[in-house]
């Protein structure tokens, strides 16, 4: 699910949850899914472990949102594991 729908779809208080958990504002969370600023890997993947805590708590009505969805280089991140993909050693 994309977080622009996803924030359509929750109510007031779910997306407070999201923000509150996360450390942001509900505002910048409409800039993630505006693409208006990109997300860090470790923003991300607190989005999506959020978005499937409130999600679960939905009945059905939302989903979680993929953390590829909000980073500017979807690459980094290995599907298979939770963790990020290292891309190159550096000295």
């Amino acid at each position: 699910m994309e977080l622009s729908y996803f924030l359509r779809q929750a109510s007031k208080r779910e997306r407070a949850e999201v923000a509150v958990v996360c450390s942001d504002s509900v505002s910048y969370l409409y800039q993630l899914a505006g693409k208006h600023r990109y997300a860090s890997a470790l923003m991300a993947t607190r989005l999506e472990a959020q978005t499937r805590a409130v999600a679960a708590g939905s009945d059905g009505r939302l989903a979680t949102v993929r953390r590829e969805t909000l980073v500017r280089h979807p690459e980094i991140f290995d599907r298979r594991d939770y963790r990020l993909r290292v891309v190159e050693e550096r000295p």
